[in-house]
């Protein structure tokens, strides 16, 4: 049976929206039980005020629940407004309670509206944010110390204290995801440079290999042209051939790189399509079963397309193996109406791919197929697991 992906924590899985009138209702619940007394305590934590349950009272509660809610509905798209309908919703239940401040309770839901502006969008809007917030508790106190009524101040601080430090912890939620990002990009980013110095060690071997033919047979169609034309002729022709292959491979690859770091690396030595059962064995024997089939007249193909079809059916089994989490995979090689071959890898897995492994992952075989003015897709699959196609063109001499 497939392996199931993890579930996503709660956090995630709630809209923020959703989290504004959650927090809302159960603000809301704990300023009414406060009026009454609870189990343990000789009076109140506090005295409900005359129209708390009058039918003003009941109206403006009405009406702070539909702003509270209306502001959780706006938060996406115009996160400033939400901020201002949360600090409303709040002022307007506190003129019910008969305080001489801002409780934290109904303030609670405008610190959770600011986490998520702070968390979700740009610095300047989080920081006009935060100076609403702030600035509506010292405008809230002024007011009520010009008029010469009761004020809270030591609570006042402590809210505004809270408020500052809610705003930090989204601040630094934003901050990670920025970075998170910044390293992605900058992980694909080496990923494509890893791949193309790896093409362009490949393509050296490649390359020296038909030179060294081309000079061979150079040198003996010039040993034997005046005695033996028609053999020098059958080497000038061979000689022609592999040079227009290999000058078909240089231009599909289009790219000429520096060397790479010196060294050979065991993984770099030749390999091809041909290669895919051994493959297929030895990920078979490692406990994921892998399945070959061919569609198609099988051929002769050039080097580099060659050498690239088995890296991408070797990275795919590779992520199969590491990310997939499941016991079997597909791997199909159609070599479609003589112009162009087609791979697909799939399994029935978790679902997810690989951009930043050991093998250069989706972001190397994408540059790969990119090069050979292929086709390439990886994508989760409708039906569970995950699917990797690629489609390369041949050359008008394979064809």
């Amino acid at each position: 049976m497939p392996a199931t992906a993890p579930p996503q924590p709660l956090l995630k899985r709630l809209p923020p929206g959703a989290w504004t009138g959650l927090v809302w209702c159960a603000s809301t619940l704990f300023t009414l039980l406060t009026t009454f007394r609870l189990p343990g305590e000789m009076e109140p934590a506090q005295w409900p005020a005359a129209q708390l349950y009058r039918w003003d009272g009941l109206t403006f509660l009405a009406l702070s629940t539909v702003m509270a809610v209306q502001g959780g509905r706006l938060l996406h798209r115009r996160p400033l407004l939400a901020v201002t309908l949360t600090i409303f919703a709040g002022l307007f239940e506190t003129s019910t309670l008969g305080v001489g401040e801002l409780p934290m309770a109904q303030y609670l839901t405008t610190m959770v509206v600011l986490y998520f502006v702070a968390a979700g969008h740009a610095r300047r809007t989080a920081l006009i944010a935060l100076a609403l917030a702030v600035s509506t508790l010292i405008v809230y106190i002024s007011v009520r110390m010009l008029r010469d009524w009761a004020v809270g101040t030591s609570a006042e601080l402590a809210v505004a204290l809270v408020t500052v430090i809610v705003w930090l912890l989204g601040n630094s939620a934003h901050q990670s995801r920025v970075h998170a990002e910044r390293l992605s990009a900058e992980h694909a980013t080496q990923a494509v440079t890893a791949e193309r110095l790896r093409i362009a060690r490949e393509m050296h071997d490649t390359i020296a290999h038909s030179i060294g033919i081309i000079a061979l047979q150079a040198g003996a169609a010039s040993r034997v042209a005046a005695t033996r034309p028609e053999e020098a002729l059958a080497a000038m022709r061979a000689v022609e051939h592999e040079g227009r292959e290999t000058l078909a491979g240089l231009r599909r690859m289009l790219v000429a790189l520096r060397a790479a770091d010196e060294g050979r690396d065991p993984d770099l030595a030749p390999a091809g399509l041909a290669d895919v059962d051994r493959l297929a064995a030895t990920t078979t024997a490692a406990g994921v079963r892998v399945e070959v089939l061919r569609l198609g007249e099988t051929r002769q193909l050039p080097p580099d397309i060659d050498l690239s079809a088995f890296r991408i059916v070797q990275e795919s089994v590779t992520n199969v193996v590491r990310h997939a989490g499941t016991r079997a995979c597909r791997v199909t090689l159609d070599y479609r109406d003589e112009d162009e071959l087609a791979l697909e890898i799939t399994d029935d897995g978790l679902g997810r791919g690989s951009s930043t492994d050991t093998g250069f992952g989706l972001a190397g075989m994408r540059e790969r197929v990119a090069l050979l003015h292929g086709e390439f897709t990886a994508a989760p699959r409708p039906e569970g697991g995950f699917r990797v196609t690629a489609r390369l063109p041949l050359p008008v001499a394979v064809r």
